[in-house]
């Protein structure tokens, strides 16, 4: 943070001193100047500094400039008392180099000019400026702007205030600078909030709208991110002869990155789902575009089934994902197949299998986000816990994952939750 200059130094020689009541005027002022660090609103700073200090020192006029990089020169952010300053409103520029504004900034020294109409640098302004200063606002040695002020009177300013303005400036400088960072990161912060609420109803609207209608069969299904966006999936995939496909994914990792690999996921799959395809042959194509496009490290799990209504069976291949669970009147069943590894690792196969589906029973896909979440003893939901809920008659997924919320309590949920659930 930029130091004030030492206030205790002795003044040069000044034929006007200051009285009692004037110092202790400046020295409030200093003061005041050293709380202004804490506003962060940028506008707000600005016009108090100018007003404060033309007030206090009687000043028919003062300014701040500030340096704009991008553009390598300096706008007027607030002025007080100068009618040409008002004409030209915030945002008037000046060149860096020219007038006393512009020579200031280049040389990064104070200018004073005790009789404006003598001074080389000085640009009119208000006819009846006879005095002025001119002052930069540094911090680590970086221009952050200009103050300016001036007087009716010739030769307004002694070597004391201007000694003191500088002290001022100091704190200005620092004040202006913190505000512009917080003004920028402000910026940032609701651009990334409002791309990341643009991220998320994209993202939602990827998943299915409603549930399938299919004969005999109750389907549904539901995914919570735990952030704005996130890396599961789910979907109802309508094909010929009345059969549908069920697929659930998980992408590794959390956020925008997985949200977008998930989203490219999602659209290579349904390119190859088609009635030549079973579920084994539809992962392994996917596999082989994943490898060759998915950044090192990165993969998918999967479990992906042709839901047959008529047969009433399910044809499914899982590619490392957790094993879906079927739940009948005698029997609770954790699925497996015998090879499948996550998707986007490297060359594979997937093999197959097929269940049947009776009257009653229910079959569940789910991610890691649900057995996983722990609650703040550290205990897992589990396996467990999931086949105690759907044993349940009026078990549905939104009630799955109220339960794991309800469950996770104070801890919340840590990982993307998703789940299909078929009612047979």
């Amino acid at each position: 943070m930029a130091t004030s200059p030492n206030l205790t130094m002795p003044a040069p020689s000044d034929p006007r001193p200051l009285d009692f009541d004037q110092v202790e005027d400046l020295l409030k002022l200093k003061k005041a100047a050293q709380k202004i660090t804490s506003i962060l609103d940028l506008d707000q700073l600005v016009d108090k500094v100018v007003n404060d200090i033309a007030r206090s020192f009687g000043c028919l006029d003062s300014d701040i400039y500030l340096h704009d990089r991008e553009r390598g020169d300096l706008a007027l952010v607030c002025a007080h008392g100068c009618t040409g300053c008002e004409v030209h409103g915030p945002g008037h520029s000046l060149k860096i180099g020219k007038g006393m504004v512009g020579y200031v900034a280049s040389t990064g020294q104070m200018h004073y000019a005790p009789d404006v109409r003598k001074d080389p640098w000085y640009i009119g302004c208000e006819e009846s400026t006879l005095s002025e200063v001119a002052i930069p606002l540094h911090v680590e040695g970086q221009l952050v702007g200009v103050f300016t002020a001036s007087h009716t009177i010739e030769d307004a300013f002694s070597p004391c205030q201007l000694r003191l303005l500088q002290a001022l400036c100091s704190d200005v400088a620092v004040a202006v600078h913190n505000a512009r960072r917080f003004q920028e990161e402000q910026r940032l912060r609701e651009q990334m909030t409002r791309e990341t609420r643009e991220a998320r109803a994209i993202q939602q609207a990827l998943l299915p709208r409603a549930c399938p209608g299919i004969p005999g069969f109750a389907v549904s299904g539901l995914s919570i991110p735990v952030g704005a966006v996130g890396g599961d999936w789910y979907d109802f995939i309508p094909m010929d002869k009345g059969r549908w496909g069920l697929v659930l994914a998980d992408v590794s990792g959390k956020g925008t990155a997985a949200a977008l690999l998930m989203s490219a996921t999602r659209a290579m799959l349904r390119s190859l789902v088609d009635v030549a395809c079973t579920p084994g042959e539809v992962l392994v194509k996917l596999n082989r575009l994943l490898v060759e496009d998915f950044p090192a490290g990165r993969f998918v799990t999967m479990v992906y089934g042709v839901l047959d209504p008529a047969k009433r069976t399910l044809t499914f291949a899982n590619a490392g994902h957790l094993r879906p669970l079927l739940m009948t009147a005698s029997s609770a069943e954790f699925l497996d197949v015998e090879r499948g590894i996550p998707l986007g690792l490297g060359p594979g196969d997937f093999s197959e299998a097929e269940v049947t589906l009776p009257v009653g029973s229910r079959l569940v896909f789910y991610s890691d986000g649900i057995t996983e979440a722990e609650n703040q003893a550290d205990e897992e939901y589990g396996r467990e816990r999931l086949r105690e809920h759907l044993l349940r008659t009026d078990a549905t997924a939104e009630s799955l994952l109220d339960d794991v919320r309800s469950f996770a309590g104070g801890s919340g949920l840590r990982d993307d939750a998703s789940v299909i659930l078929v009612k047979g």
